[in-house]
């Protein structure tokens, strides 16, 4: 998460008070050497001050002299600052997640009404909507490759996708193992639909 200069700079300070680099009841060299030790304007300075000064790690007499008066209150602000990055992170990564769901769930649609209208694979079967299928923990299809299942043969369904956490196998070959906790993406008439389920499971 990107800070603004000054902020970052009210934290670096609140970790030297931590490090004990300044500590309780001593001064902070003044506003001029502290913009020169961070090469930012003295205003800049006074900005990270003030944050320091309202979350009581430093107090400013009217001389604008600064006095470190708590070391416990600059690691609360550390610690407050980890608990947000965290917390952005945590967020960025959620929508990172949406994103690729949606992108995912996109294709599948696509690939899904592609291969109902073109495939001749599925030229004798009724184009209903797929189903899905989740595979029970219990059943003797996980580690079974599709050849082995022959499910087309078996119930006439045809198993179009495989749907595992959060990825997505579009048309598996005869070869693709299931695993547990696999969703499968079934198509087939209605009749066939009603008792796939208690095939595979």
């Amino acid at each position: 998460m990107d800070l603004p200069v000054y902020r970052a700079i009210a934290l670096d300070i609140a970790k030297r008070i931590v490090n004990q680099e300044f500590l309780a009841g001593t001064k902070i060299s003044g506003r001029t050497l502290l913009a020169s030790q961070y090469k930012v304007s003295p205003e800049t300075i006074r900005k990270a001050i003030y944050i320091l000064k309202e979350n009581n790690i430093v107090s400013v007499s009217q001389g604008k002299e600064v006095l470190v008066i708590s070391t416990q209150q600059a690691a609360h602000l550390l610690d407050h600052h980890q608990e947000i990055d965290a917390a952005y992170s945590l967020k960025q990564e959620l929508e990172r997640l949406i994103k690729e769901k949606e992108a995912i769930d996109k294709r599948f649609h696509k690939v899904t009404n592609e291969i109902m209208h073109y495939s001749d694979r599925l030229e004798n079967i009724t184009p209903y909507n797929p189903i899905e299928i989740q595979i029970a923990p219990h059943s003797a299809a996980i580690g079974k490759s599709l050849r082995e299942l022959n499910l087309r043969q078996s119930t006439g369904t045809l198993i179009i996708a495989i749907r595992r956490g959060t990825q997505v196998l579009i048309a598996p070959g005869p070869d693709d193992i299931l695993e547990k906790e696999d969703r499968l993406v079934v198509i087939g008439t209605l009749d066939k639909l009603n008792t796939v389920t208690t095939f595979i499971n």
